[in-house]
């Protein structure tokens, strides 16, 4: 298979984009990528814990909308950004600590929608959740 990128991948500015954003706030890192998928990663600590100390379900959405988001921007034409239509979650397991790591991969790329599937996985590899993303493709302006 092909690359599906449409520009040249740097993750350290991938990661530098969510600074000011959720994204930092959670501690999101893009990690890796292959050509038709994006990894990035997430602490499980205080910032992303609901009240019993496991990761929140909704992190784990912020990190899967976020890594699939980053990842549709990238494959589509100079002039168009990606929004999230839809998405949903699947949870697996609990994680309590270290780092979930959440791999997309692009199921369906066209020209005014694309499907990502997101697998978040702990430290060990164990599944933690399951996610879908549907994005559509739009003009940047």
């Amino acid at each position: 298979m092909a690359a599906i990128w449409t520009q040249p991948v740097d993750l350290a500015q991938l990661t530098a984009l969510g600074t000011n954003a959720l994204p930092g706030l959670i501690g999101i890192e893009f990690t890796d990528y292959g050509d038709d998928w994006m990894r990035a990663r997430m602490p499980v600590d205080a910032r992303t814990h609901q009240p019993f100390g496991r990761l929140h379900g909704g992190a784990s959405v912020a990190l899967a909308e976020t890594v699939a988001s980053v990842a549709g921007v990238m494959a589509v034409p100079e002039g168009k950004v990606t929004v999230g239509l839809e998405i949903n979650a699947n949870h697996m397991r609990p994680a309590m600590s270290g780092h979930v790591h959440a791999t997309a991969k692009a199921e369906m790329l066209g020209r005014t929608t694309q499907v990502w599937t997101i697998r978040i996985e702990d430290d060990a590899g164990k599944l933690v959740c399951l996610s879908r993303m549907t994005a559509a493709v739009i003009d940047r302006q």
